[in-house]
């Protein structure tokens, strides 16, 4: 009735909203259509002028509240599998997000890319060789994957975002190679003339550039960023070993020696620095000096300088430039990360957090949050697990924890527990008189 002001059965919900436009129709003229400032709000205010009031608010609550936790949840996940992924904060994004990062997904890249690496032992010129339809459509199914795999990620992180990123450039410009060569090697190869498939030598680079390939990635910026200390040592090195090179040539090269195939010793410069360079190795010791020590003994003492300059000197220290600067460039790596995973916990705990009765008390996590939190993000573990990390967390037994003590939510998901049950010896459940007695003990 209109004049009822009782709340309508729920099945009657989905009804305002197909016949939203209906009841306004049967207003009075003179009554606004929509509340002030219209919006969202419109549709729950025309029931209640129509004379049947539905008040959706406690279920958009919870609807917020869902969304939240879910997006607490990929934090945290985040942080405990140290991903640092820009994604989308809105529900579908996240959903879209969680379906991105599912183990089978993942399993299904690493297969389509070795399967991709691997077609290089099959296509001419090969041993075993298979047909070129064969190997053309079995990389383009891979290149379909990827291309699949690379719009789902678009439509995880914002758009900008997704074209400044230099990996999905690389991504979408060797795909598009890829296709290129792969149709002009096969219009050649059915008219009959040779051609060579050039794009090989970029499948490599999908595996660096793809999602879950972020260790090879760090472990190339930790060498990219040493580089230029390192090259200063190298430098240093060439110079000295030129110079001896030069040397070699004044000391022997108008001698006239040969060596014991009798070939010319010491004649060319660039032989010379060749075999010198391979000498810091001591691959040719001492085969490349024994024609020279043949002529004069006093020669060895040339070679013994050289061996402790470059050899002993030069190499050590290029070791320890390169150690102690991967090192430090991997150190610098290692902390921002921390200080990322860090951030995703602490935007986490905001999400979760209640307030607290008293002036100037911090915000905190209820157990019941928190035990909603660890369902989502780590399904599979009991619930005996997870009171066990919720009594290293609380260990005040206050119900409730702070930011500090949320942080290390990531790395107690990472640490494994064995469950061990005890069972009693079988002599103690069948002669249980003879087991514990004095003289058993």
């Amino acid at each position: 009735s209109r004049g009822s002001s009782a709340s309508p059965a729920p099945h009657l919900k989905p009804f305002f909203r197909a016949n939203h436009g209906l009841l306004l129709r049967f207003l009075p003229r003179s009554a606004p259509c929509c509340p002030p400032g219209g919006g969202s709000a419109a549709q729950p205010y025309v029931a209640k002028r129509a004379g049947l009031v539905w008040r959706s608010q406690p279920w958009r609550r919870w609807r917020r509240a869902d969304t939240k936790l879910n997006l607490a949840a990929v934090f945290v996940s985040d942080a405990q599998y140290n991903r640092n992924i820009p994604f989308d904060s809105s529900p579908q994004a996240v959903r879209l997000y969680l379906l991105y990062n599912h183990s089978l997904l993942h399993v299904l890249v690493y297969v389509f890319i070795l399967v991709d690496l691997s077609l290089a032992l099959f296509e001419e010129p090969a041993v075993v060789s298979l047909p070129l339809w064969a190997t053309s459509a079995m990389e383009l199914v891979c290149l379909l994957a990827f291309t699949v795999r690379l719009v789902h990620f678009a439509k995880v992180i914002p758009r900008r975002t997704f074209f400044r990123d230099p990996k999905n450039l690389c991504i979408i410009i060797i795909i598009t190679l890829c296709l290129i060569d792969m149709v002009i090697y096969g219009a050649l190869y059915v008219s009959g003339h040779s051609s060579v498939r050039w794009s090989r030598v970029l499948r490599p680079l999908l595996l660096v550039n793809v999602t879950e390939g972020r260790q090879v990635r760090r472990a190339f910026r930790s060498i990219r960023n040493a580089l230029p200390q390192i090259l200063v040592v190298f430098c240093l090195f060439i110079f000295s070993v030129l110079m001896f090179s030069l040397m070699a040539l004044k000391l022997l090269g108008k001698r006239n020696l040969t060596t014991i195939e009798g070939a010319p010793y010491f004649r060319n410069y660039l032989e010379i620095v060749f075999d010198l360079y391979v000498l810091v190795t001591t691959a040719n010791s001492p085969d490349v000096m024994m024609p020279a020590y043949n002529y004069s003994s006093f020669f060895s003492i040339f070679f013994i300088l050289y061996i402790i300059i470059n050899t002993y000197t030069f190499m050590s220290v290029f070791l320890a430039v390169v150690y102690n600067n991967y090192k430090k460039y991997l150190k610098e790596e290692v902390r921002q990360l921390v200080k990322a995973k860090r951030q995703k916990l602490c935007r986490a705990f905001s999400l979760l957090q209640e307030p607290v009765e008293g002036a100037g008390r911090e915000p905190v996590v209820s157990q019941n949050r928190w035990t909603e939190l660890v369902k989502r993000v780590q399904p599979s573990i009991s619930s005996a697990h997870r009171e066990l990390l919720w009594n290293v967390l609380d260990h005040s037994n206050a119900g409730h924890i702070g930011k500090q003590a949320f942080v290390q939510v990531a790395d107690l998901l990472n640490i494994q527990v064995i469950t061990l049950k005890s069972r009693p010896h079988p002599l103690q459940l069948w002669i249980p008189a003879v087991y514990d007695c004095t003289a058993s003990a």
